[in-house]
């Protein structure tokens, strides 16, 4: 059973060194002791592109683990949980374009400041006549109080911050609560192998390192269905390394990884996967994704190449925003039963020659 959620004191307190930590204590991510908040590697060379026009003051004080740009963003309205400077802020507004807006929420007034400065200088950067960003100082567990409305949002993303709060139930929910049916959460962040033990999860310095609050993988799985998030897909996954004897030690057998997660706002969803005879096939043109577009780690589609899909990857590609991109021919009238989890042909043949990884089903 998942640990119970902390106290309103315990909450407090928290909260409260995390915002110091990052705020006044590290002055770069060379400060931190491990590398479990910046474990992302390398960047594709759609995101690498555009991180080359985010401005050096806030990419240096960047602390996240993965890269949570989703595809298909122009023109939606993005929310960043946790946006600390603001650089994946920066990287999506030139995704989502003039016509789009990206908002940053964080509990740390001195990061704030440091994106909201440059909010100028990137909207000159990418030639938009005006900033197509904003920033709000507030909790990522209460959108509400924000002024935040309901079914509003096309994308929330967050970037190794689920893990620093004491209330990941309240932040799913808040999520939830804001997407548009069809709306996506799409967010990096670092998971554990096992449920942690009540001195790691307490210690301040573990938890402000990403790893305390380090939420045991199949609970977090439990967490989003209960939430309403019907079908979590794992995009990527790496090893977090630890390179400190003293975390180490401290942390003991419990191993880490950095995990990419996109979690759908639809309702309908099969608690499986189920055969209706159902086919994708993607017509291509979304930026970054020409010839190949990876919904998650064992899902590619070839411009071009039908593909048989279960009934949620059918809903995932004609009721989202992805819809334009895809023709999908099938409805749920028949029934052929259990649909295997298995790679599409397009990924299969990319896992097979090592281009990609092995799915994890």
């Amino acid at each position: 059973m998942a640990p119970p959620p902390p106290s309103d004191s315990s909450v407090d307190e928290l909260q409260r060194f995390v915002s110091e930590y990052y705020g006044k204590q590290l002055a770069s991510s060379e400060d931190l002791k491990t590398n479990a908040c910046c474990a992302g590697g390398a960047p594709p060379p759609w995101i690498a592109e555009r991180l080359a026009n985010v401005h050096p003051d806030v990419e240096s004080r960047f602390y996240g683990c993965g890269f949570p740009i989703p595809h298909g963003l122009s023109g939606a309205r993005v929310l960043d949980l946790g946006c600390g400077t603001g650089r994946d802020v920066y990287v999506l507004a030139q995704l989502v374009g003039s016509e789009g807006h990206v908002s940053g929420i964080d509990m740390t007034e001195e990061q704030l400041q440091l994106a909201r400065d440059a909010s100028d200088w990137h909207a000159h950067k990418f030639g938009f006549e005006r900033p197509n960003t904003s920033f709000q100082l507030g909790y990522i567990e209460d959108l509400k109080s924000l002024d935040i409305a309901d079914n509003s949002l096309d994308v929330v993303v967050s970037n190794c911050v689920v893990n620093l709060s004491p209330r990941k139930d309240l932040v799913l929910a808040e999520a939830f609560r804001v997407l548009k049916p069809g709306g996506e959460l799409y967010i990096s962040d670092v998971f554990a192998d096992r449920r942690l033990p009540h001195q790691i999860r307490h210690d301040p310095i573990l938890y402000a390192e990403c790893l305390g609050g380090a939420m045991y993988q199949a609970d977090f799985v439990d967490l989003a269905k209960t939430t309403g998030f019907l079908d979590p897909r794992v995009v990527s996954s790496g090893v977090i390394t630890i390179q400190n004897d003293s975390i180490a030690e401290k942390t003991g057998a419990a191993r880490f990884d950095s995990v990419t997660y996109r979690l759908f706002k639809l309702k309908g969803l099969d608690a499986q996967c189920e055969d209706y005879g159902q086919l994708a096939t993607y017509r291509g043109g979304i930026i970054g994704a020409e010839s190949v577009f990876w919904l998650d780690h064992h899902h590619a589609f070839e411009v071009g190449r039908p593909e048989r899909v279960c009934a949620n990857t059918a809903a995932m590609l004609s009721q989202s925003r992805f819809a334009p991109w895809f023709d999908s021919v099938g409805t749920k009238d028949t029934h052929y039963g259990l649909f295997p989890c298995e790679p599409t042909l397009a990924a299969a043949l990319r896992i097979a020659t090592g281009e990609a990884a092995a799915p994890c089903c």
